[in-house]
């Protein structure tokens, strides 16, 4: 049984492209308000022009503790709620520690670690005042399995999963529910795949996820009933050999 998603209010970060634009564009068909959260302020304007009114977009860097702040705030003063959480920003790199630059890896840390703690803690207070809301985040099949070549950014991952799984029971009590998609291979802008071609060619291999397989997922979860939390929730390309 399915719990509606109509008129809920959904905070996604990450959402100028990839995973984030493509659930953004899916949860706005099926009903809910939309806070669009990226630093790309062209395509996340771009997005709320194209999803309509019930939309906003707010130019977010979410290492940046006042830019966090501000888009909890607009968002609150806009839709007077906060249902959901999709914490989705994150970088990639892959490749030989060794020889990696410890600055762009720090970088990685602070984006898809720090960003996330930043995020899940400044919707939480409005979260508990309405007993209820969800916090989703993007993560990775390399937080669930150690994945030699991006040793960094498995790291990253395994750590937002360790947050999620413990941060679930402290407010539970709330009525919050905290769960985790973590995808294989997504044909994207993250992989640096843009060519819609090429994206059709490694979807029919069986090689690569859609960026929308991975919306509908996340929607899924977003609409299980209350009593339902999905904690993780790992979903790979048929022929990724992990």
């Amino acid at each position: 049984m399915e719990s509606s998603l109509e008129n809920r209010v959904v905070i996604v970060t990450g959402a100028s492209s990839g995973i984030g634009a493509a659930t953004a564009r899916l949860l706005s068909s099926l009903g809910c308000r939309l806070t669009l959260a990226a630093r790309s302020t062209d395509r996340i304007e771009k997005l709320a022009r194209e999803l309509g009114s019930d939309t906003l977009a707010v130019r977010t860097d979410v290492t940046h503790a006042p830019d966090v702040a501000n888009m909890v705030e607009l968002t609150l003063g806009r839709f007077g709620r906060i249902d959901a959480l999709l914490a989705n920003a994150g970088i990639y790199i892959p490749g030989d520690f060794a020889s990696g630059d410890p600055d762009a890896f720090a970088n990685l840390i602070d984006v898809n670690v720090n960003g996330v703690l930043r995020c899940a803690h400044a919707v939480l207070p409005a979260m508990k005042r309405q007993r209820s809301g969800d916090i989703l985040v993007t993560s990775s099949i390399s937080g669930a399995i150690d994945i030699h070549w991006e040793p960094v950014y498995s790291a990253s991952k395994h750590a937002v999963h360790t947050l999620v799984h413990t941060l679930r029971r402290q407010v539970t009590a709330d009525g919050i529910r905290l769960g985790l998609i973590a995808p294989g291979r997504v044909a994207n802008e993250l992989w640096g795949i843009t060519d819609a071609k090429e994206i059709d060619q490694q979807v029919s291999e069986r090689a690569s996820l859609r960026s929308e397989d991975v919306a509908e997922a996340i929607a899924f979860m977003l609409s299980r009933p209350t009593h339902v939390t999905i904690r993780d929730l790992v979903i790979l390309p048929q022929n990724q050999d992990l």
